[in-house]
Parts: structure tokens; C-alpha cells; sequence
């Protein structure tokens, strides 16, 4: 495989929806081994550790949004985390945490390196606004900060100054929808945005979902790619420890040839892993599965194939 550097950062950041827990993920995935499994693969890899965020208490709600304050303030620490990544020449990971922190993930890479395609894995659209969102969850709405086109749609919020809408509606691919509000069914038809819903996937076979979705992006230039993958994407009867799991999901092999196909592609340039939550495993092993595949998918992302890999100077040894 062509070593490629690997840099991931955590952040263990939970104030974009109400159950704790998941700011636990990225600890759980650092211990299954995905730093030495990157190794092996051949990639550099450095661990910048997790994001520290500060206390925002009080933070009151804003009508129905929660946390927005706090949320604003770890996006806007987290963007110029991945950013400085980035500038550095090297592939960013961002362990997650909920997935808001998509606003200051995206939003770092694409301060790094200009415009962006997003292939958003997910069971949710996250596309709401924060005047369609029925829950007040900030984990529901982050496309909705990044787009150009909903940018009159969002309202002047505190500690969110620092962000403007980075990325356009025909460079996102959803993956995976299967859960998705009237106000973002609505948005998404309004934009045209590409999504591969459940029944697509269902219809053509991941593999053909992944050919469309690399020609669909590549017809609009070569730009480099960010993954956001929700965990939840996954059928919860292999990636259970979630905190809003959906039945009918991608299967394990579903989840992995995606990540092995952007990998293939050679703009993969960096990647979100969220919404990994250990408490929200009803037993151990509900716990090991979903963070098992979470190691797994990043494997996929960094040239890990199920053929086997070996290193390039690798040579059987002489007797």
C-alpha cells in the first residue's frame, strides 16, 4: 500500500445532543488499537490527543436550541485544529463526540485547502435548521451551517460568528438515509442535493451506489474529499452503542466497502468518526461490536482491504 500520513485528533465533546456518554468514543477507539493497526497499514500516523473545551455554563437554551454557546465554542476550536492539520500536508481524522462537531471539521479542512466534496454516512440528514429542528439538538442541523444556500435560513447565533458556510449543495452525497425529517426531505429536494437513501442502497448494491457517488463528485472536479460518518449508519445489530440507533442499516460489509472505495479514490483527505457511545450499549458486548467497526471503517479509510495487505519492503525470509 502507498503509506499515507494518518492524523487523527479527538474530540470528546457530547453538548450537540442530551445523552452523555459519547464523549467516551474516542478513548474506547484509541484502546481497540487504531493507532498501531494505522502502523501496520504503513501509515505515519501521530496522535494529537483529545480537544480540551471550556465550561460554558450557564448556557441557556435559545428557544428550543441547546447548548448553543458551547457548541459554537468547541466548533470554532476544533476548525483551527483541523486546519493547522491540514496546512501541516496531512490527512486529518477527527474522532468524535456527537456530530456537530462536523461544522468545525469541515469547516477547518476547508479553510485548509478551499472547496470541498462531503460524502456524509449517516442515517440522519443533519440538515435541519435551527428553526426546523424539533429536538433543540445541534447533532441534528450541522450541513444546515455549512451550505451556502441555507445560509439566510440560520440565524445569528452566540459563539458562532467565527463561522461562514463552506461548501455547496451539488458537492454532498448522503449515504444511508433512513430517518429523515419533513423540514430536511424538503431542504434536500429543494437543493438537489445526491443522497443514497436505504432503499437506494437496497436497490443498486453498495458497489454501484459507490460508482455513482465518485462519478457524480468527480464530474464536478477532483476536489478533495471529507467522509463524515456517523456510526449510526451501521444496522444497530452491529454498531448497537449509539445514541440514536436506526433498524435498517448498512451492513458491516456495506460500511467497510464504502470507506475502502473513497480510499481507492485517492482524494480522501480527511474523515469523521462520531456518535460512538459506550453507555448506550446494553451490554459489553454491544460495546466492542460498534467500537470494533469504528476501528474497522478508519482501517478502510487508510487502505486496509480484506484481500490482505502487506507492506511494500516486505520479503519472505531467507532460511
Amino acid at each position: 500500500i502507498k503509506s499515507r500520513p494518518g492524523k487523527p485528533s479527538s474530540s470528546p465533546f457530547c453538548k450537540g445532543q442530551s445523552r452523555g456518554g459519547v464523549e467516551d468514543g474516542p478513548e474506547r477507539i484509541r484502546a481497540a488499537g487504531l493507532q498501531r493497526r494505522l502502523q501496520q497499514l504503513g501509515c505515519a500516523v501521530k496522535d494529537y490527543g483529545n480537544l480540551t473545551f471550556e465550561d460554558m455554563s450557564p448556557d441557556e437554551p435559545m428557544g428550543l436550541l441547546k447548548s448553543v454557546r458551547a457548541v459554537g465554542a468547541a466548533n470554532q476550536k476544533l476548525s483551527e485544529a483541523v486546519r493547522a492539520v491540514k496546512e501541516d500536508g496531512h490527512t486529518a481524522v477527527m474522532l468524535g463526540g456527537d456530530h456537530s462537531l462536523a461544522i468545525g471539521s469541515i469547516h477547518g479542512h476547508s479553510a485548509a485547502v478551499g472547496e470541498l466534496s462531503v460524502v456524509w454516512v449517516d442515517a440522519h440528514a443533519d440538515i435541519n435548521t435551527p428553526l426546523t429542528t424539533y429536538t433543540g439538538n445541534i447533532h441534528g442541523q450541522p450541513v444546515s451551517y455549512l451550505l451556502h444556500e441555507l445560509r439566510s435560513k440560520v440565524p445569528v447565533l452566540p459563539n458562532f460568528s467565527w463561522l461562514k458556510p463552506c461548501v455547496s449543495a451539488a458537492d454532498v452525497v448522503f449515504i444511508g438515509l433512513r430517518d429523515v425529517d419533513p423540514a430536511e426531505h424538503y431542504i434536500l429536494k429543494m437543493l438537489g442535493v445526491k443522497t443514497f437513501s436505504m432503499s437506494e442502497v437496497d436497490q443498486l448494491g453498495v458497489a454501484r451506489v459507490m460508482e455513482e457517488t465518485c462519478d457524480y463528485l468527480s464530474a464536478r472536479g477532483k476536489k478533495p474529499i471529507h467522509l463524515s460518518y456517523d456510526i449510526d449508519a451501521i444496522d444497530p445489530s452491529v454498531a448497537p452503542a449509539t445514541g440514536t440507533p436506526v433498524v435498517g442499516g448498512l451492513t458491516y460489509r456495506e460500511g467497510v466497502y464504502i470507506t475502502e472505495h473513497l480510499c481507492q479514490t485517492g482524494l480522501l483527505s480527511a474523515v469523521d468518526l462520531v456518535e460512538v457511545n459506550p453507555l448506550r450499549g446494553q451490554t459489553e458486548e454491544d460495546v466492542r461490536s460498534t467500537v470494533s467497526t469504528a476501528v474497522d471503517l478508519l482501517l478502510g479509510c487508510f487502505g486496509r482491504v480484506r484481500e490482505g495487505n502487506h507492506l511494500p519492503d516486505y520479503r519472505l525470509p531467507d532460511p
